[in-house]
């Protein structure tokens, strides 16, 4: 077909408006699933999207603030602030219950997260919360406890079959699967590089889809292989000590946007896993850099990952606690649990202490605690000078 190039994303025009043009997430939304239920009911309550990017959480917001008749807001964290928040409270709305996507909430800090809070507790506000991060670790437990999650799926494969055919554009089944491998479930990014594909040569054939594909805004997908190449290379970067190279990929992630969080809890388990107890305070350092990023956020966050980053690389590296802990799991997994010596085991009730539990106990005692059939075991073996 003859393919027009329209104003607006192919992925926008191609956005369902009900729950019956919706494709995916069947355990939320189909019958007698707990979104659908509360969408058909009209159920008014807080609640947060978990998933990855392209899998609907923007279109189940609107179709459920629909169903509503509320007053529907959308905001992004990247950009919006307590003004932002003011002025929606502000706003006369003739009575109808208010309803603000947040998109990406884990980039809200806890100072705008606190700040939202009230309005989500008196009920003036109705929060719907989009992330891609665990919401355990990224919103306050406050408000968290305020919102109910609903943890969405990247599409299957036949979603993405279903979401392609309604482009109408005639693609052979080479270029689909392709392109349904290459989008990992993410229908936005799928429905993108299809539109792009199609503007630029007419025919999306795999070969036009790859060449469609080359462009920055897509190379660094949080879900995709640039990603996780650039990861890793930081990584390797401050374990080898070389601060210059982990300094550059730092700063490519950064200027990618990557969630400063995401940089700093790779770091913090960094501090343990390699750095350990040749320089115990590079955990401190590394807690403190995460506790920075929640509280700042960027730009000026960035400065105190490069000031973590730089500290790291040049720590001494010890991995042997955590080398240790491998160990010790692969005899957990061999063994099962294995019985724990009497001696050791706790004696809360006079039964307990009759059968021997406690008992012979002493402070300091240099006699193995491992199990029987452990003893002997060496799990924690300190590397030379540290």
């Amino acid at each position: 077909m003859e393919f027009q190039h329209q104003q607006s994303p192919l992925a926008h025009r191609l956005r369902p408006e009900t729950l019956d043009d919706f494709v995916g997430q069947e355990h939320l939304v189909g019958s007698g699933k707990p979104l659908r239920v509360a969408i058909e009911k009209g159920h008014l309550f807080s609640l947060l999207f978990w998933g990855p990017p392209g899998v609907g959480k923007t279109t189940l917001a609107r179709i459920y603030a629909q169903s509503l008749e509320a007053t529907f807001y959308e905001l992004s964290a990247v950009s919006a602030g307590k003004a932002d928040i003011k002025a929606i409270i502000d706003e006369d709305t003739g009575g109808r219950f208010k309803i603000l996507f947040l998109d990406e909430i884990h980039r809200f800090n806890k100072a705008q997260q606190d700040y939202l809070l009230p309005f989500v507790e008196q009920g003036s506000l109705t929060l719907i919360g989009a992330t891609t991060e665990n919401p355990s670790f990224e919103v306050i437990p406050a408000l968290l406890s305020r919102c109910r999650v609903f943890v969405l799926s990247e599409h299957t494969a036949d979603d993405m079959r279903k979401i392609i055919t309604r482009a109408k554009v005639k693609i052979d089944p080479e270029a689909c699967d392709w392109l349904i491998a290459m989008s990992g479930g993410d229908a936005r990014s799928a429905l993108t590089v299809l539109d792009q594909t199609v503007q630029l040569y007419k025919t999306p054939t795999v070969e036009h889809l790859k060449a469609a594909i080359q462009s920055k805004h897509l190379r660094y997908d949080q879900h995709g292989e640039e990603h996780h190449n650039t990861i890793s290379a930081f990584i390797k970067s401050m374990r080898a000590g070389q601060a210059d190279a982990a300094m550059y990929y730092l700063a490519r992630m950064v200027e990618a946007g990557e969630d400063p969080l995401f940089i700093a809890r790779r770091m913090v388990i960094f501090a343990s896993e390699d750095v350990g107890l040749a320089q115990p305070t590079a955990l401190v350092v590394a807690n403190a850099v995460f506790r920075a990023c929640e509280t700042v956020g960027y730009p000026e966050c960035a400065i105190n990952l490069a000031h973590g980053v730089a500290y790291l690389a040049q720590s001494k590296k010890d991995r042997s606690a955590y080398d240790a802990l491998l160990a010790a799991k692969e005899d957990v997994r061999h063994y099962g649990n294995l019985s724990i010596p009497l001696h050791i085991r706790n004696a809360p009730t006079k039964l307990m202490k009759e059968l021997g539990y406690g008992e012979g106990y002493e402070e300091y005692d240099k006699e193995s605690y491992l199990p029987p059939e452990l003893k002997g075991k060496t799990y924690l073996k300190r590397s030379a000078g540290s």
